[in-house]
């Protein structure tokens, strides 16, 4: 059994090295042009996103539209601590990492405790609030550029850097499959499948609630660091609700509980404007339009997603956990 199961980690590390190696091969080449380049890391971030918003939205069952405003605090304290560090680039980002995810966690704590007492809609609209209010604050403090936005920003994490943020998308991805399996996990989908049975058995569902909360804002804190650290300029506007109803699509259409699924839709949601890009004035419609027959595709498995009840474990024998 020991065996079987050190076989299966060879095959994953395997398989990690190997994609990383392939990205690597077409970054470093004539494969990709710059267009296609530059998009590496925006689809890292969204990964990033939709597999911690999906802690929250898919495995908690909280619908959650103030995703943008914790990725907005992550990206804004990051900035500021690579904008003036001294130190050097390894250094400041990791320092800056490690700040702006934090201090999102803290903001994703102060907020959870009081607004995760609210359900459905209720909930919806309070998260919602509260990335337009980070937004507000964000405009209306100099330091941090208000409206003209943030500049100057070092790239560490630009597609020439991008070992660091494939290590980071790894992290989270191996954190949140290892929480889902745990009992913390186990905690929170019972939460989601019937709260009051949860509660009955002994389950603190405020606890479950908030941990949930904190460590889908520490992640989200964290892909805000980085693309900020990619982009170089970041503007109050860029983390408006758009944003937050962005990487929503992105979690339901991949499907809510599936971290596979997110990853799958985060890539091409992430690819599918640039490909339409040449359609100009029509590529946002073309792109809605893709969204729609999409969703009426999976009609079936409208709740699921395109994965439905899928996992990478099943469509890959041997890769269990993903």
């Amino acid at each position: 059994m020991k065996k079987i199961v050190n076989l299966k980690n060879v095959i994953k590390l395997i398989a990690v090295i190997a994609i990383y190696i392939l990205i690597l091969t077409l970054l470093n080449g004539d494969i990709l042009s710059r267009q296609y380049k530059s998009l590496v890391i925006p689809i890292t971030v969204n990964i990033i996103l939709a597999v911690s918003l999906n802690l929250v939205t898919g495995f908690l069952g909280e619908l959650s539209l103030g995703h943008a405003g914790f990725m907005s605090i992550g990206a804004y304290t990051g900035a500021l601590i690579s904008t003036y560090s001294k130190l050097p680039p390894l250094p400041t980002i990791i320092i800056a990492m490690l700040a702006g995810s934090t201090i999102a966690a803290v903001f994703g704590f102060l907020i959870g405790v009081p607004v995760l007492r609210l359900r459905g809609d209720y909930l919806a609209i309070v998260t919602l609030a509260f990335g337009e209010i980070i937004k507000s604050i964000i405009n209306s403090i100099k330091f941090m550029g208000g409206a003209k936005g943030l500049s100057k920003i070092p790239l560490h994490t630009d597609y020439k850097n991008f070992m660091l943020a494939y290590i980071c998308l790894l992290i989270t991805i191996i954190f949140i499959v290892n929480l889902v399996k745990s009992r913390t996990g186990r905690a929170i989908t019972a939460i989601r499948d019937n709260d009051i049975a949860a509660e009955s058995v002994g389950i603190n569902i405020s606890k479950y609630k908030v941990t949930a909360f904190v460590i889908g804002a520490f992640f989200a804190g964290l892909a805000g660091v980085i693309y900020a650290h990619n982009v170089g300029l970041i503007k109050p506007t860029t983390f408006d609700y758009n944003k937050s109803i962005e990487i929503l699509v992105i979690v339901v259409l991949g499907g809510m509980g599936s971290i596979s699924g997110s990853i799958i839709a985060a890539i091409v949601l992430t690819l599918l404007p640039e490909f339409l890009r040449g359609a100009d004035n029509l590529r946002m419609l073309l792109y809605a339009i893709v969204l729609i027959i999409m969703m009426i595709a999976n009609n079936s498995k409208i709740k699921q997603g395109i994965m439905a009840n899928k996992t990478l474990s099943k469509l890959f024998k041997g890769f269990k956990g993903v």
